[in-house]
């Protein structure tokens, strides 16, 4: 889809979009005994040095799109520790009292030590900004100084997620969340780094990013035309050598980590350890809202030092670009869509609450989703002929070796348009098994050999619900997660057909429209075997 119509419809622009509209579930609805609200916990304001939008506006363009709950991730820098903090969290905390609907947490997009960027994410409480303040002046990378991928600076990491775990443990923050963004990207979050910051705060350090943002960048030109992500670069120097080219590349919108069955997710999701997924935003500019001339493209980063009033001032010596949006500067095309208009984090919560979120996510009670490809999914294993209601997302199953479970998978179909302007259409649903093996004795193992697709379906319903059983016996601990997509896309994956036949195919950069290729993900259910 390269003409201009073609590239409107990727921004939402296209003839009969509807921009004004959410669909009916979008905050929230009630299903298998969970109020499943949808967020994003990566976007950036006008406090980020590549960044435009004032806090409030990112919240009302999150709840434009849908979304529930959001964490405004500023990148840490020293512009940022010198001047931002204070000033950030007096706006998310005027943000909260201005939209009452909208869950707004305080966050930070932390250069961790040694690796790549990485949410930080608080609860709400009396000293969250304090806290951030001390963590980015201590812990962030491009203040102090510690990119680099030595083993000092990975120590670092370590330290501050000592930090953080100790500060929740205490009672200085209510929680702390920490999710690697975009791992794949530069390939320097090695495997064994990632289970050491897991291993360091099991409770705070949960998941990944498993679908990054800037998911707009892959539309052809007039768009970018570059990766989906701005996954379009190669190992550098303090990049994991045992990650292969293909790594740096999303599949199907997704991170090689995430995507690839029997892969890196799934090693450590065979090892038995909890390890979530979700899909963000990475919400910097514009592209669908307020987007002039999709052709203008201008780089932010390039205003760090050049003076946006007749006082002289720049983002370097104030930590923030000026209201209102933009002051004047050209809008631009850039690589993000608007929060929750392209990617959705869905999570199940007893009550609509900042920590509850936060608890859910612990829980890894959490589906991922792009462009509203479906408006719900349960995912649950029971024992076969159960009418209880069994283990949910996140949760484990405990049956009896040789007893006979069923996979139990409900999926809402999509009955609105999204924000291209299209009613997306589910064609196949894959569920995939492993078997729990315990503990790796290499850190920086990538495969999980007895991982693979076990069914698939074709879905032909193009409404109402969708429910799918498959009965495994249990003859040892495993796990089970699911997929869905519209079909557009495929190729055998990373492992080969036998293990996956058909997965996401890679994204070619500048030929990998993302409103043609769209997923959803479950995260995974576990079954625990008794004797």
């Amino acid at each position: 889809m390269t003409d201009r119509r073609g590239f409107l419809k990727g921004t939402g622009l296209a003839a009969g979009a509807v921009l004004s509209s959410t669909p009916a579930h979008a905050h929230g609805e009630r299903r298998g005994g969970y109020l499943w609200l949808a967020g994003d916990h990566h976007i950036h304001s006008q406090y980020s040095n590549d960044a435009m939008y004032p806090v409030a506006a990112q919240v009302q363009r999150a709840a434009k799109h849908g979304l529930s709950w959001l964490t405004i991730t500023d990148h840490g820098n020293v512009p940022f520790a010198t001047h931002s903090v204070p000033p950030l969290v007096a706006d998310i905390a005027a943000a909260r009292r201005q939209y009452e609907d909208m869950l707004v947490f305080t966050g930070l997009e932390w250069n961790i030590p040694a690796g790549e960027h990485t949410t930080l994410m608080l609860a709400p409480g009396r000293h969250e900004g304090d806290l951030l303040q001390e963590f980015v002046t201590r812990f962030d990378a491009r203040v102090n100084g510690t990119r680099d991928g030595t083993p000092a600076n990975q120590a670092i990491a370590v330290e501050a997620l000592k930090f953080l775990r100790d500060a929740v443990a205490t009672g200085r923050v209510a929680d702390a969340l920490v999710l690697p963004n975009h791992p794949s990207r530069l390939g320097i979050n090695s495997p064994q780094e990632t289970r050491n910051w897991r291993d360091t705060a099991p409770g705070i350090v949960i998941g990944m990013e498993g679908a990054p943002g800037h998911q707009a960048a892959g539309l052809p030109a007039p768009g970018m035309a570059r990766g989906r992500g701005l996954y379009d670069s190669a190992p550098g120097r303090f990049s994991f050598p045992g990650y292969p080219a293909e790594s740096y590349r999303t599949w199907g919108g997704f991170d090689w980590t995430a995507a690839t069955v029997g892969g890196f997710w799934d090693s450590l999701l065979a090892e038995g350890r909890p390890w979530w997924i979700t899909a963000t935003s990475d919400g910097h500019q514009g592209c669908g809202d307020w987007v002039k001339n999709p052709v203008d493209r201008l780089d932010q980063q390039a205003y760090d030092n050049v003076p946006y009033d007749s006082e002289g001032r720049t983002f370097t010596s104030t930590g923030r670009f000026p209201d209102p949006v933009n002051s004047g500067r050209p809008i631009i095309e850039y690589s993000s869509f608007p929060p929750g208009a392209y990617s959705k984090t869905w999570t199940g919560v007893t009550r609509r609450e900042h920590r509850e979120v936060m608890r859910a996510m612990r829980a890894g009670r959490m589906w991922v989703c792009h462009g509203d490809l479906v408006a719900g999914l349960d995912v649950r294993l029971r024992p076969r002929g159960s009418r209880e209601p069994g283990a949910g997302m996140g949760g484990t199953l405990r049956v009896r070796r040789g007893a006979v479970v069923e996979a139990v998978i409900r999926i809402d179909l999509a009955d609105s348009v999204n924000f291209a302007g299209f009613v997306p259409e589910l064609a196949r649903v894959d569920l995939i098994t492993g078997r729990i093996t315990g503990p790796a004795a290499d850190r920086s193992v990538l495969h999980a050999p007895h991982t693979k697709v076990v069914k698939s379906w074709d879905v032909r319903q193009r409404t109402g619900v969708v429910e799918l059983v498959h009965q495994i016996t249990a003859d040892g601990p495993f796990y089970l997660r699911v997929r869905g997509t519209d079909g557009k896309r495929s190729a055998p994956g990373h492992h080969g057909a036998a293990v996956d036949p058909a997965g996401p195919a890679l994204d070619v950069a500048g030929k990998s429209d993302p409103w043609e290729d769209l997923w959803f993900y479950s995260n995974p259910v576990f079954a625990a075997v008794e004797r």
